[in-house]
């Protein structure tokens, strides 16, 4: 999860966490176009996963938190 310089907080997944942020924050060609517009972003949040199905799957119900359930997993992390 990270911060977007608009203060929202978007959620994706990657195999390269150094190298994504990177990316949305401008460096390279595949930055997500949400946070095109709202950089500079900053890592907030993070969990390992074993496999891709299982960060999909936590990825889909992160994404189904709201705002204030979001930050409040980022107040116990």
């Amino acid at each position: 999860m990270v911060r977007c310089a608009d203060d929202s907080l978007y959620i994706g997944i990657t195999t390269d966490l150094v190298r994504r942020i990177e990316e949305h924050n401008g460096q390279g060609k595949r930055g997500a176009k949400y946070t095109k517009n709202r950089r500079p972003v900053a890592l907030v949040f993070h969990e390992p996963c074993v496999d891709r199905a299982m960060a999909s799957s936590r990825e889909h119900q992160l994404k189904k938190l709201n705002r204030s359930q979001k930050l409040a997993l980022l107040n116990t992390a």
